[in-house]
């Protein structure tokens, strides 16, 4: 009988492994892919712990990009104001470990900058990243509206310069005063 409870126990455990190794029918849809999703392009790189590595996207509509590191761990930053984007300049990003997705809207700027970053927890990152043209939202470009006015494009460019000098502003008083606080707090410690 216990040899039995054993036999029963090991054909168990074969049939889990055998399992996890072979390719189940979900790996075959690509990784769960849309078929509205158009494939642009693969790239391939290595990057170093903290450094950058940076792409420049020129399509346009809607945009995904599907990057896997391969070994150790990249990042990827995305944004249509700096073609170097960084973990301090950024629109979106995906930070995880392993598998980072971003979609990049049809209404960024073109050319969106994309920045590669090898984390430092590894000496070196390996990277693939797929681009996706995703063509389920495509929008009728003879549709009315579909493009902004001249005077609409114009007060979007002035209300965006107006908010980045408010933060630039804010950005250098807070700095004064936060030093301010640091000579203070030495000289009463």
């Amino acid at each position: 009988m216990m040899l039995g409870g054993r036999a029963l126990v090991l054909l168990l455990l074969v049939s889990q492994v055998r399992s996890f190794l072979s390719p189940s029918e979900e790996d075959d849809d690509d990784d769960g892919i849309p078929e509205e999703w158009v494939l642009l392009h693969v790239v391939q790189g290595h990057i170093g712990a903290g450094n950058y590595s940076y792409l420049r996207l020129n399509h346009d509509g809607r945009i995904v990009l599907h990057m896997q590191s391969l070994k150790g761990d990249a990042d990827l930053y995305v944004s249509d104001k700096t073609l170097h984007p960084s973990f301090d300049t950024y629109k979106l990003q995906s930070v995880t470990c392993g598998h980072d997705v971003v979609v990049v809207p049809e209404d960024f700027a073109r050319p969106v900058g994309i920045g590669i970053y090898g984390h430092p927890s590894h000496q070196e990152s390996e990277f693939e990243m797929r681009v996706f043209y995703d063509q389920a939202v495509a929008q009728d470009p003879f549709e009315k509206g579909s493009y902004p006015s001249e005077d609409e494009r114009k007060g979007r460019k002035a209300a965006l310069a107006a908010e980045d000098d408010f933060q630039e502003e804010e950005s250098i008083f807070w700095t004064i005063l936060i030093g301010l606080l640091k000579i203070i707090l030495e000289t009463v410690f």
